[in-house]
């Protein structure tokens, strides 16, 4: 069943008018008529089946709460390198289906990339598009934020339980356990930090761990930056979902 999303929240039996773009998807690509159902996620993270009841505007009624869970038990916020071409979309669509909560993308000194102030904002619009898409396909109950940030080491301003940084150099060294570590003695959220495709300049390094950041190998084998934060994600899937019980 499709899902969409409503940016106030929600209970069964209200009648609601959903914007625009809800109305051409469902209307007009999809065709779906009065009487036809699909789902509706609200801002407070719930989700419900709902009734169309009128097309023009779409109006829909609210029924039943089937809210699951299907977001990661920890609120996991990225940070990454403005890398080349298209790789910010890529990163934005793939890591919303793996279940993150914030996306952050940031100028860095090594990256080959650069965003302008003054334009990032029409960026952040058409990625923030891109994620509500991914959130629906995938059915997440929440969109992510897609922010930016001047610099990588504005990130130290960050908070949350565990802070890491994805370093190259200690994949190479062998460090395999403190992403391990991290996630364990994590309760609620984590932020990890993922340079460009020239990596983390020392500077960097030196100020995020400086400002506690850890630097953690991800693996045996060096990531392309757009696949390092997937690789995260999906890590922290592994470790908090399909091994909860262990």
């Amino acid at each position: 069943m499709q899902r969409y999303f409503y940016n106030q929240p929600l209970t069964s039996g209200m009648t609601v008018e959903l914007d625009a773009a809800v109305q051409k998807h469902a209307v007009q690509v999809l065709r779906m008529q009065a009487g036809a159902q699909f789902e509706l996620a609200d801002s407070t993270a719930h989700a419900y089946v709902v009734t169309i009841a009128d097309l023009k505007p779409l109006t829909v009624t609210v029924g039943a709460d089937i809210t699951k869970a299907v977001e990661l038990p920890l609120a996991v916020t990225i940070v990454c390198g403005i890398a080349k071409a298209q790789k910010a979309e890529l990163v934005t669509q793939k890591a919303t289906e793996l279940g993150v909560s914030r996306i952050i993308f940031a100028n860095s000194q090594w990256g080959t990339a650069r965003w302008q102030a003054s334009k990032a904002d029409r960026k952040l619009e058409r990625l923030q598009l891109i994620a509500r898409g991914a959130a629906e396909q995938s059915h997440r109950n929440l969109v992510p934020t897609v922010e930016f940030m001047a610099n990588l080491t504005d990130a130290a301003q960050l908070q949350a339980d565990q802070r890491l940084v994805a370093y190259e150099e200690s994949a190479k060294e062998g460090e395999a356990a403190q992403l391990l570590q991290s996630v364990r003695a994590a309760s609620h959220d984590l932020v990890v930090v993922f340079g460009p495709e020239g990596g983390i300049a020392p500077e960097e390094l030196t100020q995020l761990t400086a400002a506690g950041y850890k630097a953690a190998g991800l693996g045996p084998r060096i990531l392309r930056t757009e696949t390092a934060p997937l690789y995260l994600l999906s890590a922290v899937s592994a470790l908090t979902e399909l091994g909860k019980d262990e």
